[in-house]
């Protein structure tokens, strides 16, 4: 299982917020680069990189950060947050985003996130399912649908996605562990490759959805608060 640290901007700086209220923004560090930078040092090869400002607007926000940690660092980084366009995932990938992860778009516009798997493949497009109550969340956890997780997962699968990040939205940033049974859920009635994103506090967490069977775990704030340290993750990996 892939272990893979998150790194969330908001006004270029790197973040965590708590169940994804804005209100309850954290900064941890003013240069996201220098994250990344230790990361890298420790043996990750992976990151997950959000541009929170971005996922609210109608577009693209931080890509500047995007574009500064693929030129000075080699880590393989899937980027999300404000691409809705043709236009937003262009600057995506020229800016170094070596995959790019679709929420909002999915939903409101399906018919181009559809046309980005056929042109781009499944390796390079991941599905965002991000969910409250079992019900997808868009525009940055701001707005509700009534859209079920594991139908919606079920329903893109059919059309090519491979790799699905979901998040559960009441546990995020909670440290208190994560959405077990939904993930045992998708994993039993899909072959989606899993990313289990919200709720990690600790390396039993970790060791669970690998025994689960998840493909891949995303670690914020478990990593910032020093519940996880970068050498448990780069021993694991």
């Amino acid at each position: 299982m892939r272990l893979i640290p998150a790194i969330d901007i908001i006004d270029g700086k790197c973040v965590r917020l708590t169940r994804g209220d804005y209100n309850t923004k954290k900064i941890y560090n003013e240069n996201p680069l220098d994250v990344a930078m230790q990361f890298e040092a420790n043996g990750i090869e992976y990151l997950h990189l959000v541009d929170l400002d971005g996922a609210k607007s109608q577009c693209i926000i931080n890509y500047k950060v995007l574009e500064n940690i693929s030129s000075k660092t080699n880590l393989k980084i899937d980027f999300g947050g404000g691409i809705k366009s043709d236009k937003d995932l262009k600057i995506a990938f020229d800016c170094g985003a070596n995959q790019i992860t679709g929420g909002s778009v999915a939903v409101k516009n399906p018919e181009i996130f559809k046309r980005w798997l056929k042109k781009y493949g499944a390796d390079k497009i991941i599905l965002g399912a991000d969910c409250s109550d079992r019900k997808i969340t868009t525009a940055g956890w701001l707005e509700s649908s009534d859209l079920d997780v594991v139908d919606f997962i079920k329903q893109y699968e059919k059309n090519g996605v491979k790799t699905v990040i979901c998040t559960d939205i009441a546990k995020d940033g909670m440290l208190q562990g994560t959405s077990n049974l939904l993930y045992k859920e998708i994993i039993n009635e899909t072959d989606v490759k899993l990313i289990a994103s919200g709720g990690v506090s600790n390396m039993e967490d970790l060791v669970f959805l690998k025994g689960l069977g998840c493909d891949g775990a995303i670690i914020g704030k478990a990593i910032y608060e020093g519940k996880i340290s970068l050498a448990q993750i780069q021993l694991f990996c």
